[in-house]
């Protein structure tokens, strides 16, 4: 089956060395008998996307088709495929886990080992169409605004590492770093009933997390219960701990490769609890974002959007996420 429109290429966007992207033509992709084929409407940027970007992690090769949160239309399902249909608005749950080793058996799927990352260890979906595992698509609600869906995979790494801490309605805590993905995490506390401090250099990033219900953190505050650290800035966790309680709960999920900086037996005197929350885990907490979303109740993930550019001026798009004071976005519809 050919869906291409005469004379129409079909187009995506590709790393050809670090800082520089083009959109080229690709071939058709061929749906399998497991797979759906997507139209792509939408596809967000995050940290692990300008980190590829930037050449601080390196593809399997060049050129490379960047993007992971992505948002379509189904055009095609493979011959195995059941419960979905041909125009349906979907999501991509953009982690491939294998579904077989003993993590993912235990429904810890985030730490398999032979998990495929979209955009990461296989290629993204910043492209016209895409093909991807039906058993990694989920069916949304129709003519639910865009802004929302390139969000839904992000805010479940956020709702994910929500759950992993524990932390209960009438709690305080802080989070670290108010780009797209802490924006994200302060909703989500924030609609828990969670009383959010953060800690944001950048003015209009803290601006845009207080919209969403947070507080700056006032200077000399501590004895907070449960801090949560986004931003993956060197050095930042160590002085953070310091505004724990102690006992208390600290969740990593920005992705700091310098040391610790905090010996053992600081964790152990102050009874500290270090949570490292890699993503989300196949299926449950995909699919409680997708109905949270779909109950439409305010504040909408779309709140955290700040810019939308087209695929032609995609390299302007990821110019601007390195600063953006939200959530920037590559409209494909």
């Amino acid at each position: 089956m050919s869906f291409r429109k005469a004379g129409v290429p079909l187009r995506a966007a590709v790393l050809t060395e670090p800082g520089a992207l083009s959109v080229v033509s690709v071939p058709e992709p061929s749906c399998g008998p497991g797979d759906v084929l997507i139209r792509m409407r939408g596809t967000g940027l995050c940290g692990s996307d300008l980190a590829v970007h930037a050449g601080h992690r390196r593809p399997p090769r060049l050129p490379w088709i960047l993007g992971h949160e992505g948002t379509g239309r189904i055009v095609e399902l493979g011959s195995a495929v059941r419960g979905l249909h041909t125009g349906q608005d979907v999501v991509i749950e953009p982690d491939y886990c294998c579904l077989a080793c003993a993590p993912c058996r235990a429904g810890r799927t985030s730490a398999c080992a032979g998990r495929a990352a979209v955009g990461l260890t296989v290629p993204g979906l910043l492209s016209d169409y895409v093909v991807a595992p039906a058993a990694f698509v989920w069916p949304v609600a129709p003519r639910l605004p865009l802004e929302d869906l390139v969000c839904v995979e992000p805010a479940t790494v956020a709702r994910a590492a929500m759950r992993r801490s524990g932390i209960a309605p009438g709690q305080s805590c802080l989070v670290i770093g108010a780009g797209s993905q802490g924006l994200l995490l302060c909703q989500a506390l924030v609609g828990h009933g969670v009383t959010v401090f953060v800690q944001e250099p950048n003015e209009a990033r803290l601006d845009r997390a207080c919209s969403l219900g947070a507080t700056p953190l006032p200077p000399d505050t501590d004895g907070l219960p449960c801090l949560f650290e986004t931003s993956g800035a060197p050095g930042v966790i160590e002085q953070a701990l310091r505004r724990l309680a102690k006992p208390g709960t600290a969740v990593l999920i920005g992705m700091d490769t310098s040391p610790l900086g905090v010996s053992p037996r600081d964790l152990v005197a102050g009874q500290i609890t270090l949570i490292g929350s890699m993503i989300y885990d196949h299926p449950v907490d995909f699919a409680q974002t997708v109905s949270a979303l779909e109950s439409r109740t305010p504040p909408r993930l779309g709140a955290v959007v700040s810019d939308g550019y087209a695929l032609e001026d995609v390299q302007e798009a990821f110019t601007a996420a390195y600063t953006a004071a939200g959530k920037v976005w590559v409209d494909l519809s």
